[in-house]
């Protein structure tokens, strides 16, 4: 729909209708779909025509005007037309009137009127003020009204009739950009809802977005994915996002961890046995292949499968036939397989401890998730992700980390990556009670003992200081002034080089920012302290 009341604001529209009220003593009208003429009705509303003006005056001056609306749109709606001169209410008076179109559809019209043509006389003229009379106005007023309405011809008559074919393209082409513009506005609040997220995976980092990239292309391929990751990165999260955004989303998705089931197990696991194959075996039962059937089976720590299995494992991915244990025939599926590994498949394949045809077989396209310390920037996306969910789950007020906390936690290295950032935040809302803000004191141990090295201790320049640190006032004040000095130092040697500092002090990049923000170590700030 139309916003009119954007485009009778525009500046290009309001000039136009300037110059088609000034030079030709028209009226602009603007009509949307449904016949109705915008504008009119509001107070203060000027109408340029002195004739129109009478008209409109009067209470049937809306029914002569609906009239010569219905016209119109009865002309275009059966026409394919894009331009209408029309006779108006009163004969011998004319109206132009142009449609709008947006991407192919009629959504509206532009009408100017009302005017003479050069070919109008005398008497036609005096038929027109006749009519307005016996309409109940004034015989002097008509005649004044009426004298007011000019005659075209020639050049001016052509130009008069661009005009308002401009005005509707204008509104046409204002319509198609704002259109564009409202769902590129969509498209970016959907962007930034979703920005950090794909599926249940949550991540600004570049390597993420990286990741939901490749993601969203090989979703609805039918390929087999391997994911490798270290413990706790979400690969099977990795895989339902798959799962979940591939054609086979309305199917099954199972998930097995090979590495939980000793190899006979496995095998029952996967592939199903018959009644009576082992000694407790007192009925058929389905393996997850064939429960999993059309939809998708994501087999994790594949890489801890034994020699035999992956045999099976090749031919079902081959073929899509296995056998279930004590079976004489086999049975045939239709499964996406996903598979996950957190070991160096490539290093087993070497030493023998791993087929090299199932590697490929499995490795058609690789999603390689990295460990959070190798996205650090994502860590106050989760944190935030994280306590909101465990609060609404617990049904307590929302906290919050203290600056301090959240510079411990950017330290931390995670070697259990986001599934153990995850048990942290949870821990952290059972600790904190009922206070609102989480601190330092509350943060596991392993957690404020891997950020406590700030790099190798200067040596000792006698006076009282360490290279410049008071030694003399507290501990805690000392190793503040230290680290001053040593991120101050560390960022005019390496350039201010973030990056490079951050890897010597054994910190992370953004717990360093963090610092260099809190101390006022910028550039601009140093700048100001040496008086540049």
């Amino acid at each position: 729909m139309i916003d009119w009341k954007a485009i009778k604001d525009l500046h290009t529209t309001k000039s136009l209708e300037k110059i088609i009220g000034n030079w030709y003593g028209l009226d602009v009208m603007y009509v949307d779909t449904q016949g109705r003429v915008q504008f009119i009705q509001e107070p203060g509303y000027s109408f340029k025509s002195p004739f129109l003006k009478l008209q409109m005056s009067h209470s049937f001056g809306h029914d002569w005007l609906e009239a010569d609306v219905e016209k119109v749109f009865e002309f275009f709606n059966s026409s394919s037309e894009h331009s209408y001169e029309f006779d108006a209410f009163f004969p011998g008076t004319y109206g132009y009137s142009h449609k709008v179109v947006v991407d192919d559809e009629f959504c509206g019209v532009v009408i100017a009127y009302p005017y003479f043509k050069d070919t109008s006389t005398t008497e036609e003229v005096e038929n027109v003020v006749k009519k307005v009379v016996e309409c109940g106005i004034g015989q002097e007023d008509a005649k004044v009204a009426v004298s007011k309405i000019k005659k075209f011809a020639g050049r001016f008559y052509d130009e008069m009739k661009e005009l308002v074919a401009i005005v509707a393209d204008e509104v046409g082409t204002f319509h198609h950009e704002i259109s564009k513009r409202e769902a590129r506005i969509m498209d970016l609040n959907s962007e930034i809802g979703n920005k950090y997220r794909y599926h249940n995976l949550i991540g600004k980092s570049k390597k993420m977005q990286q990741v939901y990239h490749l993601l969203s292309k090989v979703s609805n391929s039918e390929s087999t994915i391997m994911i490798q990751g270290e413990n706790g990165t979400g690969k099977e999260m990795v895989a339902k996002a798959i799962h979940y955004n591939s054609p086979r989303k309305d199917a099954v998705f199972m998930a097995v961890n090979c590495s939980a089931f000793n190899d006979n197990l496995l095998d029952s696991e996967l592939f199903g046995h018959v009644k009576g194959a082992f000694t407790g075996a007192i009925k058929d039962k389905k393996g997850v292949f064939e429960v999993a059937n059309g939809g998708t089976l994501f087999l994790d720590e594949i890489g801890d499968t034994s020699p035999s299995m992956q045999v099976k494992l090749l031919r079902i991915l081959q073929e899509g036939t296995f056998m279930p244990v004590g079976a004489t025939q086999p049975k045939k599926v239709n499964v996406r397989v996903i598979a996950a590994t957190n070991k160096n498949l490539k290093e087993m394949i070497a030493k023998g401890e791993f087929r090299e045809d199932l590697y490929y077989r499995i490795n058609v396209i690789n999603v390689a998730l990295p460990p959070l310390r190798e996205r650090q920037e994502d860590i106050p996306v989760l944190m935030d992700f994280f306590i909101q969910k465990r609060c609404e789950e617990a049904g307590l007020p929302l906290k919050t980390f203290s600056k301090k906390c959240l510079e411990k936690m950017l330290d931390h290295t995670w070697p259990g990556n986001v599934r153990e950032l995850q048990n942290e935040v949870e821990r952290l809302v059972v600790i904190a009670g009922e206070d609102k803000t989480i601190t330092p004191d509350m943060l596991s141990s392993r957690i404020l003992e891997s950020g406590d090295g700030v790099g190798h201790a200067p040596s000792h320049s006698g006076g009282g200081h360490l290279k410049g640190v008071n030694t003399n006032g507290s501990l805690k004040d000392a190793l503040e002034e230290l680290e001053i000095l040593m991120i101050r130092e560390g960022l005019k040697r390496t350039g201010f080089n973030k990056s490079k500092l951050a890897k010597e002090l054994g910190i992370s990049r953004a717990g360093l920012i963090m610092k260099v923000e809190k101390y006022g170590l910028d550039k601009r700030a140093q700048k100001r302290a040496a008086g540049e």
